[in-house]
């Protein structure tokens, strides 16, 4: 391992969960009876855990030359985040109180017709056409949410995986009103626009910037063992971005308010991906935190195996070359080397990589 790498494994902690169940309120009769089997198009190869060591990310970033294809290998990264493009009508929208705030497959959808009491299917042709709403008797988001809590919960991780207890607000876009919160696995199977907080954490010495890495735990629901930012999470119901990236900080890397405080928002990059009976359309806020040299994380919640510190130009290699990298951690990677000079106006395919970082809709 070269003097400009340094890897150190996690310290471990057990957190209490951020899911606050709703008051009770209303009842909703739900079908316990067998539904259909499941189709593979609800499942993902993303819990296939990563085979690969720091000693091969470090031995192939330090000697791979630099590609002649321009920018061709960031694009495909890039790529990999918005796919199935062309599928998006097999969707239908979902709309609470007369505002669009997602998308349903419309085989997903014939499982939600079992739930007679929550969901409705109109057919209007002036505004949505076909569409999937919610009975009017459930007229607050406390009711809302609790009802479309019931359906997960008997759907289950048969037909949504890694159910995990952390709501996710449900809006037509980003600070407008929320209808509901709904649980962030069933997120894409709603299609509804979720957010996170993506944070790049830099050191500079010696004249070049180097950035801490993490390796994902190979426990991780989804994505295990790959590489991910220093400090990244999704923005769950009732949090701002800001005290979301200063908790994150905190449980993912032991960084102090002290030092996570000074962290910089940068823009956000966003992407819609359709895999199976998933549709994601996310936002991600960019934040920059250029650290203290000395500084070495410590995770905290168990998510992370261990940390490396390598060189940004040998990160850029990573990305661009291999599929080391979680899809949206590259997104937000390519970002930082557009900010920080790494990939210049004069490359081949600049504005098209550029362009393509906000290709969902970023709202």
């Amino acid at each position: 391992m070269g003097s400009c790498c340094r890897c150190w494994p996690p310290r471990f902690s057990v957190l209490s969960p951020s899911f606050i169940a709703p008051s009770p309120i209303r009842r909703v009769n739900l079908p316990f009876h067998h539904l259909p089997r499941r189709a593979s198009s609800l499942t993902s190869d993303h819990a296939i855990a990563a085979d690969f060591s720091w000693a091969d990310v470090l031995n192939f970033s330090a000697t791979r030359p630099q590609d002649s294809s321009g920018l061709n290998g960031f694009l495909d990264k890039v790529k990999m985040c918005n796919r199935n493009a062309d599928k998006l009508s097999e969707f239908i929208p979902f709309v609470v109180e007369g505002l669009k705030v997602g998308f349903v497959h419309n085989r997903f959808a014939q499982y939600l017709r079992e739930y007679k009491d929550v969901f409705s299917f109109p057919n209007d042709t002036s505004d949505f056409g076909y569409y999937l709403t919610l009975h009017s008797w459930m007229s607050t988001p406390a009711e809302r949410t609790e009802a479309l809590g019931e359906v997960i919960k008997s759907l289950g991780e048969e037909y949504i995986p890694g159910i995990r207890n952390e709501l996710y607000p449900v809006t037509s876009s980003f600070g407008e009103t929320e209808y509901l919160a709904l649980e962030r696995a069933a997120a894409p199977y709603f299609g509804i626009k979720a957010y996170g907080v993506h944070m790049n954490g830099y050191v500079e010495r010696g004249g070049q910037k180097l950035l801490w890495v993490g390796k994902r735990s190979k426990l991780k629901q989804t994505y295990p063992g790959k590489l991910d930012h220093l400090v990244a999470g999704g923005l769950p119901n009732g949090i701002s971005c800001t005290d979301n990236l200063v908790k994150e900080c905190e449980e993912e890397a032991g960084i102090p308010f002290s030092i996570s405080s000074k962290a910089i928002a940068v823009g956000a990059i966003s992407y819609m991906d359709i895999d199976g009976y998933r549709l994601k359309r996310d936002v991600l806020f960019c934040y920059d935190l250029k650290l203290p040299e000395d500084f070495i994380p410590m995770n905290e919640d168990g998510e992370v195996e261990s940390f490396m510190l390598i060189p940004i130009a040998q990160v850029a290699n990573i990305i661009r070359d291999t599929d080391y990298f979680k899809p949206n951690c590259s997104v937000v990677i390519i970002d930082f080397l557009f900010r920080h000079g790494y990939i210049k106006p004069e490359e081949f395919g600049y504005l098209k990589l550029l362009q393509s970082l906000r290709s969902g809709e970023c709202a």
